[in-house]
């Protein structure tokens, strides 16, 4: 029977894993879905509870050092000595308590498997090593101070300036969120996966603006509840309060004891995760809508700040940050709740009075909480709870209502009043292209030698599946058929051999004026291109390790030399592999080129057919708009292209001999107008 662990958690959910839909996709069809985001990344879950710890009075400081010491009994090699440690640098060899709300979550979907994972694997202390090298990197992305401004500098170019200032920092961030990301995925197989199951890192919209803290608990904690942060912390915080309980008034020692501390602690780390999740501004706003605008929101709330008010704060607003933007003030704002949780239990646990006494709970279980926040998608019943009509006036709820007052009133949902919505580029979409390049090209069909240009201008519509951001937005899973009209004008450079050839117009020039029908197919790849399509019964076999190869192949591949790289003028990436484009000149009729005659002989008039494979090699953005449910972008790829004629015949003179058409390379740069409509 599966019970724990990473590998456990892929073989109970292999259906529900979201990014599942990318593989099956390229095997399949052109259809799938992609799930909204957790909130704070690691380091930022756990410098806020180093904070919270730090910031204990001496007292209740002293009794968590001590139930920290019981706890790790026995496990001294992998929990570290401080339980919250504010001085721990990169490479962790161990992991502290402050350290267990960043694994909550993310990392396991239970406490119990969080209790396994932390004890048991190998592969945490190198989540927790990308998590350390990540808050270096993120410490470092600050905006300084503009440079002073120089006499008569305009408005204009101040503002310029501060965008171009912003832009660099905000392509740092995204560059060392990539890295990480890949490395997480690569330590955790399951990450994106578990991540994207659900609306548990998500607060409950309000259904209206008159609602009071108490109507709120009860839509939040009541049995059958849509899953959600403050309920799920809810229940894992009552969890942690039972143990406690127990431990202060039951007579138990020994191992049981050690038993009961540990899972006690382990199950307020992880209730804490979600209480932290409260305080992130898009799990504010964007906790409803269909999956791209629920992640869109997210998105943009996170990055933008939400400005927000607190149950007891009366009219006084605050301004939140999200993930990976988060301020000094954001980290000591959300600790003082989490301080408070804290407290809560350390108080029970010590037998302290608090003005309302929680419950004894003598059959409380000595091992972590089992709830799945990702196998399930409503809060389960809880008969110790709710079992009663007027359950939310008991002591327990009391408990509870204390820390949701300091926590922010969630937006509006759907209808009147509610904030705006953003939509990220998730899901199937309709779309249309235009470009237009120049080509360099080296010969031409009939001769060699000589060099020249050739522009052209296509046209055509697009179907595909949007997967922007799978990991993070540098990440690039984009899905796409076309098919549409190209044109070319004549080459620069003519026939060689013939003379007088200027006189021979269009079909004079080594490279005549032609039409085409163009398609074009682009999709990432693990290793080499079109290896998931060739790999695709693997998901049938062993769906978690095909699902691991799509999330990598769709962030830069196996060797992740195809992950963008975020600039302060925009995103660069090395795309060679992920698009070919076809096309295919004289489908309607045959073109026509001039050839050198036999012997001095007269030129020779071959009609004839071609076929041309582009591939992109390097794509540049540097501009991208998204509306509700359009979006458009400018970019420029540098690609080579091989023209391949066939289907040759002499026309003129009669019974001339035959002609060997030769192949063509060419280099170009082309410029491409990308709108999309997702319906």
């Amino acid at each position: 029977m599966c019970m724990r662990t990473r590998e456990c958690e892929s073989r109970r959910y292999p259906a529900r894993h979201a990014l599942r839909w990318l593989g099956w996709l390229q095997a399949l069809a052109l259809s799938g879905t992609v799930q909204p985001v957790s909130a704070w990344v690691y380091p930022e879950h756990r410098d806020i509870a180093v904070i919270a710890v730090e910031t204990l009075d001496a007292e209740r400081r002293e009794a968590f050092d001590q139930l920290w010491h019981l706890a790790r009994q026995t496990q001294e090699q992998r929990l570290c000595e401080l339980g919250a440690d504010p001085a721990q640098g990169i490479a962790p060899s161990c992991i502290d308590w402050a350290a267990l709300s960043a694994v909550a979550g993310d990392h396991s979907c239970s406490s119990q498997l969080m209790t396994a994972t932390v004890l048991e694997s190998q592969w945490i202390l190198q989540v927790a090593d990308v998590a350390a090298h990540l808050k270096v990197d993120l410490t470092a992305v600050s905006i300084g101070p503009l440079p002073e401004e120089l006499p008569g500098t305009s408005e204009l170019i101040s503002d310029l300036r501060r965008r171009v200032e912003s832009e660099k920092v905000r392509a740092l961030r995204i560059n060392a969120l990539r890295k990480a990301d890949l490395r997480l995925q690569r330590a955790d197989a399951a990450y994106v996966g578990r991540a994207r199951h659900n609306a548990a890192h998500f607060l409950l919209p309000r259904s209206h603006t008159t609602m009071s803290l108490q109507e709120y608990a009860q839509l939040t904690l009541q049995m059958g509840s849509r899953i959600n942060a403050l309920g799920v912390y809810s229940w894992y915080h009552l969890s942690a309060l039972q143990k406690a309980t127990r431990l202060a008034r039951d007579g138990i020692s020994g191992d049981q004891r050690v038993a009961l501390a540990r899972a006690m602690l382990f199950d307020e780390a992880f209730a804490l995760h979600f209480l932290e999740d409260a305080f992130a501004a898009g799990h504010i706003a964007g906790s409803w809508g269909d999956t791209a605008e629920r992640q869109g929101t997210h998105d943009y709330y996170n990055e933008a700040g939400l400005e927000v008010f607190l149950w007891s704060g009366g009219s006084t607003s605050i301004v939140v940050m999200g993930d990976a933007h988060m301020r000094t003030e954001d980290a000591q704002r959300t600790a003082v709740v989490v301080r408070n949780s804290l407290e809560q239990l350390l108080d029970t646990a010590a037998g302290r009075a608090r003005g309302t006494e929680f419950p004894s709970t003598p059959t409380a279980p000595l091992l972590p909480n089992a709830f799945d926040v990702c196998g399930n998608e409503r809060l389960i019943e809880r008969p110790d709870i709710y079992q009663e009509p007027d359950w939310y006036q008991h002591a327990e709820v009391t408990y509870l209502t204390e820390v949701l007052a300091q926590t922010p009133i969630p937006e509006l949902g759907p209808g009147l009043g509610a904030m705006p919505r953003f939509r990220s580029e998730v899901g199937l979409f309709l779309g249309l292209a235009g470009s237009v390049d120049g080509r360099w090209l080296d010969g031409g069909f009939t001769s060699s030698g000589s060099q020249g240009f050739v522009a052209g201008v296509d046209l055509d519509a697009r179907v595909g599946l949007g997967l922007a951001g799978v990991l993070s937005e540098a990440g690039d899973g984009l899905v796409f058929l076309s098919i549409g009209v190209r044109g070319d004008t004549t080459s620069t450079h003519d026939v060689s051999g013939i003379s007088s050839a200027t006189s021979g117009g269009n079909s004079a020039a080594a490279v005549p004026s032609r039409t085409g029908i163009s398609t074009r197919l682009r999709m990432p790849f693990y290793l080499f291109p079109g290896d998931l399509l060739l790999l695709s019964p693997l998901y049938l076999i062993a769906p978690e390790r095909y699902q691991a190869m799509a999330v990598t192949a769709a962030n830069g591949g196996l060797i992740p030399w195809q992950s963008s790289v975020a600039t302060s003028v925009g995103r660069f990436q090395f795309v060679l592999g992920r698009e070919i484009g076809v096309v295919f000149y004289g489908a309607g009729s045959e073109d026509r080129v001039l050839a050198p005659g036999m012997a001095g002989g007269p030129a020779r008039l071959v009609t004839y057919k071609s076929t041309a494979l582009d591939l992109p090699i390097i794509e540049y953005r540097p501009f991208r708009s998204f509306a509700s449910r359009q979006s458009s972008r400018l970019l420029f790829q540098f690609f080579t292209t091989l023209d391949m004629p066939h289907s040759a015949s002499v026309v003129s003179p009669p019974g001339a001999p035959g002609v060997d058409l030769h192949d063509i390379w060419s280099v170009g740069v082309r410029l491409v107008f990308d709108w999309r409509y997702y319906p």
